[in-house]
């Protein structure tokens, strides 16, 4: 089978399933898991899919969502240099809060002993992180729990954050850009993030830069929301300067 074959029918396979992954198709085409990423790229590149840890998703799956295990694994070193330059962002003391998502998870991990803060979060995993923190007082947002995400949702989070003023909001999207602005595939944890921001001072979105021009199911704010996007060197020049543009600083770790 040709290339430009086995794409097709790797296409037709994603669009059916809704997900394909490279181990399953290197079985199935008789090739090697090197030969499927290339193909699964090159799709990618037509727009047909998009490339997720260990397969791809058709494109128009607004609603797709990795599970927490999945994401974890994700582009590590950029969330890792993005939790790292994200620390510098941190005040000297005050409130934040904290969404939930990996990448804000790592920085969670990531605060200093020394710190003195006050933290809010409706993330059970960054709740866990630091509840032992020696600096911290935390409190933890109630309500149903997603399974997905591990973040509390729905009313009891909406009147926890409707109640609150932060100082610093750090937030994460699944996918951001200027024209679609911050986007998510479940329109209760959207509910959440927008009452998070609401309850912010100041907005910084942590998100590395594969998602970047992604477009998800729920929407829930513009980029003019966000003071400071801290992303990986990923991101372009240009679409760097675009951002900027709309009056949000980037960082680029």
């Amino acid at each position: 089978m040709y290339a430009p074959e086995r794409q097709q029918e790797i296409l037709r396979l994603a669009r059916e399933g809704g997900r394909v992954d490279v181990v399953s198709l290197a079985e199935e085409f008789q090739v090697t898991a090197e030969t499927i990423r290339r193909d699964l790229k090159a799709l990618d590149r037509a727009g047909l899919v998009r490339r997720v840890h260990g397969g791809a998703i058709p494109v128009g799956r607004l609603d797709f969502e990795p599970d927490l295990t999945e994401r974890e694994g994700t582009a590590a070193d950029e969330k890792d240099r993005i939790a790292k330059a994200a620390v510098a962002e941190l005040p000297v003391e005050g409130t934040l809060i904290l969404d939930a998502g990996t990448t804000v998870a790592r920085l969670a991990a990531a605060i200093p002993l020394d710190a003195g803060l006050t933290v809010v979060t409706h993330s059970l995993p960054i709740a866990a992180r630091l509840a032992d923190h020696p600096g911290i007082q935390l409190h933890l947002v109630g309500g149903r729990v997603r399974h997905r995400t591990r973040a509390a949702v729905d009313a009891w989070a909406l009147r926890a954050y409707a109640e609150i003023r932060a100082d610093a909001l750090f937030v994460a999207a699944n996918g951001f850009s200027v024209e679609h602005g911050l986007t998510t595939p479940d329109l209760a944890e959207a509910a959440v993030k927008r009452a998070a921001v609401a309850a912010a001072r100041r907005v910084v979105l942590l998100a590395d830069s594969s998602k970047h021009g992604q477009e998800h199911f729920a929407r829930f704010g513009d980029l003019t929301d966000v003071d400071l996007l801290i992303t990986d060197s990923g991101l372009s020049d240009e679409d760097a300067a675009t951002v900027e543009r709309g009056g949000t600083e980037v960082v680029r770790a």
